[in-house]
């Protein structure tokens, strides 16, 4: 009964000192639904990786789909991404090798000379002062897991891994994403560059209109001028533009891992398509995003770390094992009487250390405060960010809309102007302040057009890739993409 008793008070002594605790991760305040749309809301929680990992097959841009080929295979950035989960692996493995016995091998042989008066002398009081010595033997090492500091380093290590994957899996969404924005970005510089040539050459004709007017006497001075200057502007902005369009075709050339020098993509004005987003899906696809499931694990880690950190205060228990050959004679070193072994549990602990491990304890628990904070605020990052691009997605839509309906009202002032002026009806200033408004609402349409698609791709973004049915979206028009949002 006493020994019943004394097992007993072990193992309960055991348990308690045990410091991997199951972890809770901090509650989130998720709404019913994004404020911005109207889907059923599911809370954000680590799943599967992205259905479709080629989302933007959608802009059906096979220009695009090349350039995010590219990409994969020779970004520098994530090459580096990936050998740092090469990393997280291997540091995984060397942890895991401390659940198993070390065996280590020593072989020595050296000719020695000891001291005429050591006290002690090797092989006897009269032994000779030269002699030889060789040893073989093997040693056995195994940490018997008693205060779980093995199995939380272990856990702790898995999880880092984990992270790192989630890690390598947010570098390849986030320079994807990088890359089909900044494409975007020039392709709508294409579109601007080409209305700013259609518009030079309208502003060349209605300036050589002019001179023939003010050749004729009809024309003021002042008029002349207005139209250059109008010519004038039109050109700066065109060069203002290709400056623009220079520098995002160099960061593309960047993210593809390519020399800017020896790097172009042709001009081109096709529209992108612009896929819509179905109801109810963001909420669903916020669960897998990359980032959240790598602070998701992160907590994990921290855990396991305050485990690690606990099983210190308690003392060290190995089963150790040596055996092997030692002689001072070369010639008769692997023979039986020479065969030494040794057998035995080791109890190594702290007696007293100033309260180290206590603190480094407390710094442990610590870190899983601030890793779990760092979860929570990822998460609710995430619903900023998918609100804020459907916010945009929604709004800029609108605003489209209304701009289309201001570019046609001042197209149609450039006509009524110009023929004001043609009949001398009204001065050149009518013309000029017509053809600025319908300029400046020309450009703007083709400024949301192109954020409304960069708005989408920051929506990809923020969900954490692509989803099933995408390649088939890309067909819905862009009108469309408010009632999807």
């Amino acid at each position: 009964m006493r020994h019943r008793v004394l097992v007993a008070a072990l193992a309960a002594a055991l348990g308690g000192c045990t410091a991997m605790r199951p972890i809770a991760l901090p509650e989130v305040a998720a709404p019913a639904a994004f404020k911005e749309a109207a889907p059923p809301w599911v809370a954000a929680a680590p799943a599967a990786p992205p259905a479709w990992d080629r989302w933007w097959q959608a802009c059906g841009d096979a220009e695009l789909d090349a350039l995010q080929q590219r990409l994969l295979a020779n970004s520098p950035d994530l090459a580096a991404a990936l050998a740092r989960y090469g990393e997280a692996q291997a540091v995984t493995r060397a942890l895991r090798a401390a659940e198993s016995p070390a065996l280590t091998g020593a072989l020595n042989a050296q000719r020695d000379r000891q001291a005429e008066l050591r006290p002690l002398r090797v092989l006897g009081p009269a032994s000779p002062n030269l002699y030889d010595s060789a040893t073989l033997g093997v040693d056995l090492e195994y940490e018997l897991d008693v205060w779980g500091r093995v199995s939380a380093s272990v856990a702790g290590g898995v999880a880092g891994e984990r992270a790192s994957a989630a890690d390598l899996a947010a570098a390849r969404l986030a320079l994807q994403a990088q890359l089909a924005d900044t494409w975007l970005a020039l392709r709508g510089l294409d579109q601007q560059a080409q209305l700013l040539r259609d518009t030079e050459a309208a502003y060349a004709k209605a300036l050589a209109l002019v001179v023939r007017r003010h050749g004729a006497g009809i024309a003021s001075g002042l008029d002349l001028e207005r139209a250059q200057g109008q010519l004038d502007e039109a050109r700066s902005q065109a060069r203002q533009l290709q400056a623009q369009r220079a520098l995002l075709e160099h960061g593309i050339a960047a993210l593809v891992g390519a020399n800017a020098a020896d790097f172009s993509i042709s001009p081109r004005v096709t529209e992108t398509a612009l896929p819509g987003v179905p109801a109810g899906l963001p909420a669903t696809l916020l669960q897998r995003r990359p980032d959240v499931a790598a602070a998701e694990r992160r907590v994990i880690a921290a855990n396991a770390a305050v485990g690690v950190a606990h099983a210190a205060l308690f003392p060290a228990v190995t089963l150790s094992a040596q055996g092997g050959y030692q002689s001072s004679q070369f010639g008769r070193f692997l023979e039986a009487p020479n065969l030494f072994w040794a057998l035995g549990p080791n109890l190594i602990g702290t007696i007293f250390d100033g309260g180290r491990h206590r603190a480094e304890e407390d710094r442990a628990r610590a870190a899983l405060d601030e890793a779990a904070q760092h979860y929570r605020a990822t998460a609710l990052g995430a619903f900023q960010q998918v609100e804020d691009q459907l916010a945009l997605l929604v709004h800029d839509g609108d605003a489209l809309t209304a701009e289309q309906q201001v570019a046609a009202s001042a197209a149609r002032q450039v006509e009524m102007a110009t023929k004001r002026y043609e009949a001398g009806a009204a001065s050149y200033l009518e013309v000029v302040t017509a053809q600025t408004t319908w300029l400046q609402a020309e450009r703007s349409v083709l400024d949301l057009g192109t954020r409304q698609r960069r708005a989408w791709v920051q929506l990809v973004r923020a969900l954490g890739g692509g989803w099933d049915g995408l390649a088939q979206a890309a067909a819905q028009p862009a009108s469309d993409a408010k009632a999807g949002g």
